[in-house]
């Protein structure tokens, strides 16, 4: 059996943030085994799985990411949104816009550590909308 549910996150701040809670809160309960898709209905956004415990790992994310897709780069040509446009969507694409976790006993069979994170590239960004596919 196959559920589907389109959902939206609040706005978060520009940065990496653990929603995990966030996420689980906007699904029906899950099957005792199967699979969940999630995909993020934006291009200036990301969706990936890492470390959930230490906030300083947000943080340098964050910072790692800035060093390697900088604001104001005199070559781009898409800026007419500002100079965080174009950046956000090339971070975008170098974490993506789905991840697929397993579903075991009920619960996402994430490791000890590990939580879903919303990867908000923009200054200021709207709330997003995910749409979350479980498999069963």
């Amino acid at each position: 059996m196959t559920t589907q549910t389109t959902f939206r996150l609040p706005a978060h701040r520009r940065g990496f943030h653990v929603v995990t809670r966030e996420v689980l809160d906007q699904l029906p309960p899950l099957p005792a085994a199967g699979l969940l898709h999630l995909f993020i209905q934006h291009t200036s956004a990301a969706i990936t799985v890492n470390e959930a415990a230490d906030p300083d790992v947000l943080t340098d994310f964050e910072s790692v990411f800035n060093q390697l897709v900088p604001e104001n780069l005199p070559f781009l040509v898409h800026t007419m949104e500002g100079p965080d446009d174009m950046p956000a969507h090339i971070k975008a694409a170098m974490i993506g816009h789905s991840i697929t976790l397993p579903i075991t006993a009920g619960r996402l069979n994430l490791g000890t550590w590990q939580g879903i994170y919303l990867c908000e590239f923009r200054n200021r960004a709207s709330g997003r909308s995910l749409v979350a596919t479980v498999y069963s």
